[in-house]
């Protein structure tokens, strides 16, 4: 790596996201970055003028890389997220490039399922309704408060077992949960029932926790049809995206109790939130933090430094994204 601060490699980052001194500063001791935020012309012109020998990005979920952004980055070769998914991503085109994709690999995946169980027992227990039942002074004037649903024994299922669903299975099986899953595959090492389609997991369990990738084929992978087939009692836990549900059909089934309850980490439309999910206690609601610690934070600072540094020396990505 060059000493001299103008001979180091060049960065394009965008959307800045959260960090700490230490990694600003052992960023900038081996890269030069280039923040797209901080100027105030339209994107798309600073990036004709000032990214075209820009050869790697550091790039969140809520960003873009369209084909006519991607256009205007002839020298790309290297884009690394702060996020698992790629739905924000033309991957056709970056494969027509050559583009080298790493993600942000495994770094959330146990914070994120410590939150979807939080939000799940939140649910069944009603922490949040009973907070709120304490602060506004009811508890002194009404002693009833509604009962709540044990996790224990629950069946459970688990729409994609990937690095997060292996770890909302890990904690599961601490409640003696009955679990089974579903996946663009069956995993031969994996113990819990298997489902080839989503219908068919709902139908025989009373709770699905949503932990897979957005993609064409997952779209509103959770609809009309699957919140019947999970039934009344029935819970959604979603820490995936929040497009993996028919949002609207959502609503319809929670207010006309068609289904139990949901824990919400994410939604269609983020920051809107439909206003019928804010007026019942059966849902809970939360602002896209599943991932958001200073560990996971701490581990993915380290993870794009070192993604970087991997391109810059010709080597593989430490978390490369096999999308070809």
């Amino acid at each position: 790596m060059a000493t001299n601060p103008e001979e180091l490699p060049l960065v394009l980052i965008l959307k800045p996201f959260p960090s700490i001194p230490s990694f600003q500063e052992k960023f900038s001791n081996k890269f030069r970055s280039l923040k797209g935020t901080d100027l105030s012309v339209p994107v798309s012109e600073f990036f004709r003028k000032e990214c075209q020998s820009v050869k790697a990005l550091v790039c969140g979920a809520k960003f873009a890389l369209t084909k006519d952004i991607l256009n205007c980055l002839p020298s790309l070769g290297c884009i690394v997220l702060t996020c698992v998914g790629l739905d924000n991503i033309d991957l056709d085109e970056c494969r027509k490039r050559g583009i080298v994709i790493g993600n942000a690999g495994t770094v959330y995946s146990e914070d994120v399922a410590d939150f979807a169980i939080g939000l799940l027992i939140d649910v069944l227990r009603g922490i949040s309704s009973g907070h709120r039942f304490v602060r506004s002074g009811l508890w002194s004037i009404n002693t009833e408060f509604p009962l709540g649903s044990k996790l224990s024994g629950k069946r459970v299922g688990i729409l994609g077992l990937g690095s997060i669903g292996s770890e909302v299975a890990k904690r599961l099986e601490a409640f003696s949960c009955v679990i089974s899953y579903t996946s663009r595959t069956k995993k031969p090492s994996v113990p819990f029932s298997y489902y080839p389609n989503v219908i068919d997991l709902a139908s025989h369990n009373d709770i699905l926790i949503l932990t897979c990738s957005l993609n064409k084929e997952t779209f509103h992978i959770i609809n009309k049809d699957v919140m019947s087939a999970l039934g009344k009692k029935g819970i959604i836990i979603n820490v995936g995206r929040g497009a993996l549900v028919d949002e609207k059909e959502m609503v319809r089934c929670l207010v006309q109790g068609e289904i139990g309850g949901a824990g919400l980490d994410v939604f269609e439309k983020e920051p809107y939130i439909p206003e019928e999910l804010l007026e019942k206690d059966n849902i809970v609601l939360a602002p896209h933090v599943a991932v958001v610690t200073v560990e996971s934070y701490s581990a993915l600072h380290e993870l794009i430094i070192s993604n970087l540094e991997a391109f810059f020396s010709n080597k593989p990505l430490l978390s490369l994204v096999k999308y070809n």
